[in-house]
């Protein structure tokens, strides 16, 4: 991780876990209260500097992707992940209203005493977030907002509003897997978004945003184009004023291949991202989940093994119940504590060299074709899409070209089936196409499940001691 740059002056503590009375406000019947969208006090440290404040006593952050609509019950959360026998950092996920701005289902459901899927923090407003964060957020734990917009404006001064300085998404990874906005519709508006978040160093804050890039679909997208999505996003971060960013890179289905990917991102983030902090975050596999309590653990193991392998700073963890329903918080403490300690036992062993199969070279060319199509990077992209420069497998938003078809194959490696017309097939095959049928491809969209499904019950220790 690079030198963390962060400027909090916050007075708090952040010693406090209480889980005391948080005040809710009732929602509007059309949208929600009138919101103060003036910053909120700063924190007593940035999200990159707390993490690398936690990197000095563990080999991994770990992280889960935990968001309840009850402010009480979120405060809950997050402060029992504080107490977390584990380097962790907490998150506030949004609820899926929210993030397409349908704030009048969130107050019909308020209404109706209906849960939500996450935390409406637009319609909750400053004072309520706040009142759930202080005396938990702090210079040790970090919190950070999870969304899921392709149009990010409300979220952002939301947030700014309450003092919070983290989070995620991108113009692309966040447009064209969940929406039908029109890819330069949501580039216009997370370049507004970028902005004015950039606009809180004026107020003390450090903002860090993180790309969601290297998710893309969660599967079936080959890791050259993996990272050069997350980098041409942290790219754009920059150009729009962010000075802390982090890059992400999902775990998928072949582990030399992962650790490929994960150092060719290292590496090119060195290149075309010299002047901005910032640090490497893994996803644990994001597909279908294992079924079982023991593939659902043994995966994650993996992915705590090939985060510490690869130099991975922080992971973000999915936990046995992944398969069924959205997990309590005690599950979600105990995939934090399971993750923590297969990185500290993965911190005490040797680990082979990582392969070198075009990775690198593919995200390269990839990166430097789009950045050849225009000055502004979001410009490019918009172009590189609408050329078919940059195409995502099995991708079905209006902007993406759905050429490229990926597959994979009998050693479990993600490979091109057919890249398009992007440009690299010099490095990835030769340029040559492979038919896949639908049949192949639902059977590859189970592939990490069945294997891990298919372990025996005793693989791995079902829940290894910490510390």
């Amino acid at each position: 991780m690079t030198a963390g740059t962060g400027t909090g002056t916050g007075t708090g503590t952040g010693t406090g876990t209480g889980t005391g009375p948080v005040p809710v406000p009732v929602p509007g019947p059309s949208g929600p209260p009138a919101r103060d969208t003036r910053p909120g006090r700063p924190a007593d440290g940035a999200f990159a500097a707390a993490v690398g404040n936690l990197l000095r006593s563990a080999p991994l952050v770990v992280q889960p992707r935990m968001g309840f609509d009850d402010p009480r019950e979120m405060r809950r959360g997050l402060a029992a992940v504080r107490r977390a026998r584990a380097a962790a950092v907490g998150t506030v996920t949004l609820d899926s209203y929210t993030r397409v701005k349908d704030y009048a289902s969130v107050a019909r459901a308020a209404a109706a005493g209906t849960p939500l899927n996450g935390y409406p923090l637009v319609t909750h407003g400053p004072d309520v977030t706040r009142a759930v964060t202080d005396g938990i957020r702090g210079p040790r734990f970090p919190v950070q907002v999870r969304h899921g917009s392709p149009l990010p404006d409300d979220i952002f001064a939301a947030m700014a509003a309450a003092g919070l300085d983290a989070t995620e998404g991108g113009p692309v990874s966040y447009c064209l897997p969940y929406s039908r906005v029109p890819l330069a519709v949501a580039t216009e508006s997370w370049a507004r978004s970028c902005e004015r978040f950039a606009e809180l160093r004026e107020h003390g804050f450090e903002p860090h945003l993180e790309s969601f890039g290297g998710c893309m679909m969660g599967q079936m997208c080959p890791p050259g184009l993996l990272v050069a999505l997350t980098l041409l996003e942290g790219m754009f971060f920059r150009s729009h004023g962010l000075r802390s960013i982090s890059l992400s890179f999902s775990q998928q289905t072949d582990p030399e291949q992962d650790a490929e990917g994960l150092a060719a991102l290292r590496a090119l983030a060195g290149e075309f991202l010299p002047d901005v902090d910032w640090h490497v975050v893994l996803y644990t596999y994001m597909g279908k989940f294992p079924r079982t309590r023991h593939g659902a653990l043994a995966l994650l193991r993996d992915a705590a093994e090939l985060a510490v392998r690869t130099g991975a700073e922080r992971l973000i963890v999915k936990t046995a119940a992944e398969a069924w329903r959205i997990p309590t918080v005690e599950e979600n403490v105990e995939a934090l504590e399971f993750a923590a300690a297969a990185a500290e036992d993965a911190a005490g062993r040797e680990h082979p060299p990582v392969p070198d199969t075009g990775i690198a070279a593919e995200a390269r060319l990839l990166v430097e074709a789009v950045l050849d199509l225009h000055p502004d990077v979001g410009r490019a992209m918009v172009r590189a899409f609408a050329r078919g420069y940059l195409d995502v497998p099995y991708c079905l938003h209006a902007d993406n070209r759905g050429r490229a078809r990926s597959y994979i194959d009998s050693g479990g490696r993600l490979r091109w089936a057919s890249t398009g017309s992007m440009p690299i097939g010099a490095v990835a095959g030769g340029g040559t196409r492979r038919d896949v049928t639908s049949s192949e491809l639902l059977d590859a969209l189970s592939h990490v499940e069945r294997a891990y499904d298919r372990l025996p019950a005793g693989t791995g220790p079902d829940r290894p001691a910490v510390g």
